[in-house]
């Protein structure tokens, strides 16, 4: 598993050696979508604002890894990753039609921490009912304050942080709708 984390990890880095106009060219972008650039809805999730950001989203990336490898196998952690990406994009595109342009992992990370946390705690794991609290916690107070909680620097989307812990709790109810064992 160590090699698809050094790939998640790599491909970030390689679009960021790109340079301004390839993050350009990757990010959510509304109107370049609705002119057919479909493209956008999977490559915005790995494009960055800077190295600042890519840095915090790696770490991220590491820490849930680390603390979920477990939990979220391979095929998994690639159905929690879809999952996300899709609720985000839906999310966006939807319910927030006023957004213009987003990049970033960290709403996919979000929804990696929700199915990661709630499949420790569906094993009994006290760490994973405390990660579900914390999850929630921090969802709710940033909805409040309309920030994030970790990154005050840097314009961040919240909504896309909730739109990706509901896509990874999507990704576990299809998994037992498809009675696979959680």
């Amino acid at each position: 598993m160590g090699v698809a984390l050094l790939g998640c990890l790599a491909l970030p880095w390689a679009l960021y050696l790109g340079g301004p106009a390839v993050t350009a060219a990757l990010r959510y972008d509304r109107a370049a979508i609705r002119q057919g650039e479909w493209w956008r809805l999977l490559s915005a999730h790995w494009v960055h604002l800077g190295t600042w950001h890519l840095l915090l989203n790696c770490a991220g990336l590491c820490l849930l890894w680390m603390l979920y490898a477990r939990e979220l196998r391979p095929a998994r952690w690639l159905l929690v990753a879809a999952c996300a990406t899709a609720a985000i994009d839906a999310g966006l595109w939807w319910r927030d039609p006023q957004l213009q342009w987003y990049v970033g992992l960290s709403g996919l990370l979000h929804g990696v921490w929700a199915a990661g946390a709630l499949l420790q705690a569906l094993r009994a794991d006290p760490l994973g009912w405390a990660m579900v609290s914390l999850l929630a916690l921090k969802l709710l107070v940033e909805q409040h304050a309309g920030t994030s909680l970790l990154v005050t620097d840097l314009p961040v989307v919240t909504a896309a942080h909730v739109y990706g812990a509901l896509g990874g709790l999507a990704a576990l109810a299809a998994l037992a709708l498809a009675r696979k064992p959680l």
